[in-house]
This record gives structure tokens, sequence and C-alpha cells, in this order.
């Protein structure tokens, strides 16, 4: 204990493992202890049992179509908006495709005419079908079915599947088009309720239990992830069934991910801190209250965070985008609530049970042992690095630089459609026969929208390359052009497949030519133009967010921290773990995965992730460290710090990049994309920053790390010399 200048004791905090037994003084009575923690429960109970249904239920106000993720001032947003005036938007056109190699026969034709014209007019289809069309070789046939995008188009699309599975022998019927591709979306996106759950569930339990040996524990933490998810399931459904933010099936994965995630990781700093109060306190209730006083503030730093991070997606002009902010905002401080009030009630009730069979004891003495005698392997590696701090950060940081060479290589230029699902699905398979037999892109042309005095010119310009029949829309039973406004709209068939990237450069080359020519006003869009637009904006989005996203991460941790240079050594270690990440990634896609390239929105969600999560564990590092800095010097607490933290957060970090691992039953590319980046830079941040890298600088740096905090400029204690106990306050 130090002294003050008036000679009266100064009573600072205290490293984990302290114990110091205080005079003894009257206590209240502590029979009825029990009954907040119990109530906690209980509310927590209800919470779950009212919520916890929700989550089956975010699938009914999911929006999986192309208009879920327009860019809001983009071209096609606009013509999409015009388009409306010239045609029934309410409908979505599925093309059913027929092939038969050896020639299309006469009952082929007659059964898909009879088939397609049953769903005229019933419920979620359109009045009008087309009549079969044949191909120019006579080997295929094709046929337009509108199906109704205000209802389920998923449902739809499979019963006009399952229609056309009577076909007759020989004869290949595939429904694809916008209304497939959105049907094979929502499938694959079924998955997220019961499949994705049920792997980031047990894999979670199984790290606990073969972390904490204990068959107990697992489940109180598991259940704090259950009803964390519960809550943000239910909170996220009434936002997005109110239409304040636009849910889709990748924000609803990664909103179950990040709270399986997230609260295992706050439930982990907790767990272990109990365990250690345990021993050096007989009583539960003072052990809890010293934990969880302890345990606040770096997880309420971490998870205020990740939701600042994440809230920076509000900036995307993408209304995907702008809904998983807001999405994984709610995941996260749920977490945290759960966390932070479930939890320590279950594990207070439990007491040292919760631990069974390795329940710690307590021991008056193991406040003077060392807390290398519980941590080892972590003892070890920190005297190392107190040995040789230069060589362990300048070889991690080596190590770093050169995968961060390969970032180069990552492609994100965007996938076509047809190439974002993992598994064969019908869409794609069907378009492949539309372009074998047809112009590729028929079915979703490019709608142009322009002045009717331009009308002749911008036909004529239109013929572009990549473009094959031009038609001017004309008053439904007249050959008259339909104007509107003074306008007029011309579709433009595209000759490649109207989701690959070949018709997306017919658009750019399509804009060049239109927009030009004086008075017209021509505006370009379509499903095509909405996927160039689309991927365009993510770009945009990813120059401006990453460098916000940054700064308010920074800005966190000076607050917390006190401190500008070591909020800066930790960002600088983040984005070079970052970078690392993408080149690996790089490597592992192309040359392993066989992945055709990436959306420009991977990169985006990879970043805020990463820096988000990332952080979390520089935050449970660096704050112990400062808090041991304050008491025997910074070198000596950065190493205790390592010491002592180094297990939880190292499990810390393996929970999380499982949890997301499991994001990959989704078969979609963009979710394993995002799936193997933030895993593989979750485990090279709580592995190699956090391990290595942030220890050997700290101790390297010493005090001066705290620039320009008046810690800064506290002289370094002797190491020579051991530091004198001090009172914890938290005990008095």
């Amino acid at each position: 204990m130090g002294t003050s200048q008036s000679g009266h004791p100064v009573v600072e905090p205290s490293s984990i493992g302290e114990h110091v037994t205080t005079t003894a003084r009257p206590r209240p009575v502590r029979r009825l202890r029990w009954i907040l923690p119990a109530l906690l429960v209980i509310v927590w109970l209800a919470v779950g049992g009212f919520g916890g249904p929700f989550a089956g239920k975010l699938s009914s106000v999911q929006q999986n179509d192309s208009t879920s993720f327009l860019p809001a001032s983009a071209e096609a947003t606009e013509v999409s908006a015009l388009q409306k005036d010239f045609t029934d938007t309410q409908f979505v056109p599925a093309i059913v495709v027929a092939e038969r190699t050896s020639g299309i026969t006469a009952a082929d034709t007659e059964f898909l005419a009879r088939t397609a014209n049953s769903f005229a007019g019933s419920e979620g289809f359109g009045d009008e079908v087309s009549p079969p069309i044949p191909s120019a070789d006579g080997r295929a046939l094709q046929t337009f079915v509108p199906v109704d995008s205000a209802g389920e188009v998923g449902d739809s699309v499979t019963e006009l599947r399952d229609a056309l599975g009577a076909a007759p022998d020989g004869l290949t019927v595939l429904v694809t088009g916008p209304a497939g591709q959105v049907a094979d979306l929502s499938a694959a996106f079924a998955g997220i309720d019961g499949l994705l759950l049920l792997v980031a569930g047990v894999v979670v339990v199984l790290i606990l239990i073969v972390v904490y040996r204990s068959p107990i524990l697992p489940f109180a933490v598991i259940t704090s992830a259950v009803f964390a998810l519960g809550l943000s399931s239910l909170l996220v459904y009434l936002l997005a069934d109110a239409g304040v933010i636009a849910l889709n099936g990748q924000s609803q994965g990664i909103l179950f991910i990040l709270v399986f995630g997230a609260a295992t990781d706050y439930a982990l700093l907790l767990v272990s801190r109990y365990r250690e109060e345990l021993r050096i306190e007989q009583d539960k209730y003072r052990a809890m209250r010293t934990a969880w006083r302890a345990t606040l503030e770096p997880v309420a730093a971490s998870a205020g965070t990740v939701i600042a991070g994440v809230l920076c997606l509000l900036l995307s002009d993408l209304n995907s985008n702008r809904g998983l902010g807001p999405v994984a905002a709610v995941g996260i401080a749920a977490s945290f609530v759960a966390s932070m009030t479930y939890l320590p009630a279950v594990l207070v009730l439990l007491g040292r049970m919760a631990y069974w069979p390795s329940r710690p004891a307590f021991d008056a003495r193991h406040a003077e042992k060392d807390e290398a005698a519980d941590h080892k392997f972590w003892a070890a590696l920190a005297a190392r690095i107190g040995a040789h701090p230069r060589r362990f950060w300048v070889a991690s940081s080596l190590v770093l630089v050169l995968f961060a060479l390969l970032m180069p290589q990552f492609e994100a230029s965007g996938v076509a459609e047809s190439e974002t699902f993992l598994l064969e699905v019908d869409s794609v398979a069907g378009q492949q026969i539309v372009g074998d037999h047809f112009d590729a892109g028929s079915g979703s042309p490019a709608v142009i929208i322009a002045n009717e005095d331009s009308r002749d010119a911008v036909a004529d310009a239109a013929r572009v390359d990549g473009v094959g029949d031009i038609t001017v829309l004309s008053t439904p039973g007249m050959q008259d052009p339909l104007v509107v406004d003074g306008r007029v709209a011309i579709e433009a068939t595209l000759t490649d497949p109207a989701d690959s990237l070949a018709a997306e450069d017919t658009i750019v080359r399509l804009r060049d030519a239109v927009h030009p020519i004086d008075g017209a006003d021509a505006l370009v869009g379509g499903t095509t133009a909405t996927d160039l637009d689309t991927k365009t904006t993510s770009t945009r989005d990813r120059t401006l967010i990453i460098p916000v996203v940054i700064l308010v991460v920074f800005a966190i941790l000076c607050l917390l921290l006190r401190s500008l240079l070591a909020p800066l050594l930790l960002m600088g270690t983040v984005v070079l773990s970052f970078a690392a990440t993408l080149g690996i990634s790089s490597l592992v896609f192309e040359h392993i995965f066989g992945f055709p390239g990436a959306d420009p929105v991977v990169p985006l969600f990879a970043f805020v992730f990463l820096v988000a999560l990332g952080i979390d564990y520089n935050i449970f590092l660096m704050t112990r460290v400062r808090e041991e800095a304050r008491r025997i010097g910074t070198r000596r607490g950065a190493l205790r710090g390592l010491t002592v933290t180094g297990g939880v957060i190292t499990s810390a970090g393996v929970v999380l990049a499982a949890t997301f691992s499991a994001l990959a039953v989704i078969p979609l590319i963009f979710l394993a994309q995002i799936a193997f980046i933030v895993a593989f830079g979750v485990l090279l941040d709580a592995l190699l920053v956090r391990s290595l890298l942030v220890p050997a600088l700290t101790v390297d740096i010493g005090q001066k790390i705290w620039w320009p905090s008046k810690l800064a400029s506290a002289p370094e204690p002797d190491e020579n010399v051991s530091a004198e106990p001090e009172l914890d306050s938290s005990r008095m």
C-alpha cells in the first residue's frame, strides 16, 4: 500500500489474484441475496420464451429480391421508379425453359403451354403467360410466367416447378430468370433458422467443454447466447416489420453468428474472472461483485466499439448494407445485456458448482501465489517476450507484412449472380440452357427511359455490341408507343446472361451510347444495370466507410486507454492484420476453393467485423495492462496482463472463429468468403497480434506508450524490486 503526501494510505486497484484481509465490520443479513439473481433469471426466461420464436419468424420479414440491394441514388434505382408508369412492376418473370437434345416435339410444346397456362391468374401469378417460344435450332422452348413479387416468390416458383416435374420423358424443364433466382436464394437461406443455429451452438458447446472441462458451465454460457438471440430477434423483427430497417437473408445469418460469438466472448471474460475470484474470496456473492465490476468496463468498451463500427454501415448507399448496421448493433447490444445480467445471475446461483468437477476451492493463501502457477504456458511466453521484446515484435510484424503483400491479388470486382451459389441450382442450370439456344438476356432486358422526341435516336444508339433486339413499349392492344409524361420506355435484350459480367459491360457501353444524345435525358436500368450499380456503389462505400471505421474505433480507444500513442499502435496492428488476412484469403480463394472472385462488399464487411471484433482482444488485454501498469509499471504489467488474460482471450478467439465458420453451411459464395476471412482474421489477431506483437511492443516502449497521459511520465519501477501489495478498492 502506498501513502499520500499527507501520510494517509492510498488505495489503488490491484491485479487479479491479490487478496487482503480487512478488518471485520458488521454486514447486513444476506440470506435473501439470492432473490435478485433469481428474479433476473426469471425475467430472462420470459424474454427467451417470448422472443425466441421470432428467430424463426425473421424470414417472413426478409427482402431477398434485387430491390433490397438497390443503391439509393443510382441510375438503375431512378429507372426502377419510372418503370412503374410503363409496366406492372409488381410481377417478376419466371423463365420456363425446356430442352430436348433430339429436337422439341409437338407433345413437348403442348405440355409446356398447358402447364404454364394453368397458372395464369391463379394466386401468386399474373394473368398473361406467353406462349412457348421455340429456339432457332428447334431443340428448346421458353415461356415467360409472371410471378407476383408482393407474395412469396419462392413458394410460387416451387409450385410451378412441381407442376413441371411431370414433363415427358427426355424433356428437361427448368425455371430460371429473376423469379427463379429469388426462389433459389430464399432456399439457400432456409437453413438459417435451423442448421446454422445448430452448427454454431454445437461448436460453442464443444469448445467450452474442452476449455473448462465442465458439463454445466457451457450450457450456462450457451443459454445466455440463446436468450440474447431471442431478444435481438424480437427487436429486429419489430423494426423490420415496421419498415424501419431492411432485413435480408445475409443480414439474418450474420446477426445469428454475431450474437453467438459476441455473447460467448463476453461470457468467457466473466467466467474466467469469477473463477479467479472464487479462489481468493469465500463468499460467492462478493466474488461475483468483484468479477462483474472488473469485467464490465472492458466488455462495455468492446461492445461499444463493435456497435460503433457496424453503425458506420449507415453511411452506405446500399439498402442491404444500411440494414445490416442496425441489425448487427442490436445483436451486439443484446449480447452485452444478457452477458452482464443473466449470466452473472446464473453463475452466482450456481456458485462453485458451475465449474464442476473442477470447482475452484477457496484458499486464503492463494493471494500470495504468483499467477504463473495457474497459467504456466502464458507465464513462460511472457518471460520470453520480456527477455527479447524487440525480437518478438519485429518477427511477428514481418510475418504480417509478408502476408499483406499478397493483398493486391484479392479480386473483389464482383461475380455473376449465377456464380454466387456453391451448389447446383435450377436457376443457374436453366440460364445455361437459355444461353445455349436463345439470346441469353431474354426475360431480363435492359430498360431505357428517354424523352419521346428522341425515341428513334436513342433506339438507334442502343444497338451496341452485346444488344440483340430493341423494342419500344407500346400501349396494350395498340401499335403506338406508350408515352408517359413525354417519355418512352425502350427494352434492349442482351445477348449475354443478364447476371453475367459481360452483360454489365454491355450496360456500360449502352449508357455511353445514349447519355450524350442531346435532349434525350436517357437513363438505363433493368436487372443487369441494378447489379452493376450495386457493385459500383459497394466500391464507393468501401472507400468511404473504412476510413470512418478507423477514426471511430481510434477515438473510442483514446477515451478508453486515455492515451494517443497506444491506440495508434493498436489500430496499426489491427489494420496490418486485416491486410495480411486478405492476402492469405486471396491465395486460398483462388488456389484452394477456386472461387471466381468476390463482391466489392466482401472486403468492406470483413474490415468492419475484423477491426471491430479484432480490437476487442486488444481492449481486453490493454485495459488489464493499464490496470497493472498503475501498480507495477508498464513493462511488468504487460507481461502479467498477458499471463492472466492469455488463455481466456485465446479461447474467446477460437470460439468466435468457430462460430463465424458456421456461416459456411449456407451455400452462398458471399457468406463462405465472409466466414473464412473473419474466422482466419480473428485467429490471427488472437494468436499472433494480441499474444506476441502487442505485448512485445508494449514491453519495448514501456511507460511512454500511455502518452500523453500522466501515466506516461511516471517512472518505470525497478524490475528487480518486487511490487509492494496494494489494496483493491473493489474488495474493501
